[in-house]
């Protein structure tokens, strides 16, 4: 696997995006959240859109949502965009489909997760 999964236009993504490919890819090939969930604050929100699963509020929902349904593939980034404490983030699954990710960051953790995918 490569050091940096995501290049737009030769420039890399932040850290904390490719920080979180990293551990949500490690989490679904070896079946351990604990390193990704880490990254959420306590009162960080997950939902979905296109798909009639979540929302989630709270890490430890969160949790519960991964060990209930785990997702069993990887991704890879395609784009992002960084504004401030915002990243916005196109994405494959690497077993085909894709989407759109967008984080928001409060004091180094996610405060919010929200991925939509494409019909």
């Amino acid at each position: 696997m490569p050091a940096h999964l995501c290049i737009l236009e030769s420039w890399f993504v932040s850290d904390r995006v490719e920080e979180h490919f990293l551990l949500f890819n490690a989490a679904v090939r070896n079946h351990d959240w604990t390193a990704f969930l880490a990254t959420f604050a306590p009162d960080a929100v997950m939902r979905f859109e296109g798909i009639p699963i979540g929302p989630y509020a709270g890490r430890d929902r969160i949790a519960r949502a991964y060990a209930e349904r785990p997702p069993s593939d990887t991704m890879t980034c395609r784009s992002a965009a960084q504004v401030g404490d915002h990243d916005t983030i196109r994405f494959t699954w690497d077993a085909g489909g894709c989407g759109t990710m967008e984080l928001s960051w409060r004091e180094g953790l996610i405060a919010a997760l929200v991925v939509t995918f494409d019909p």
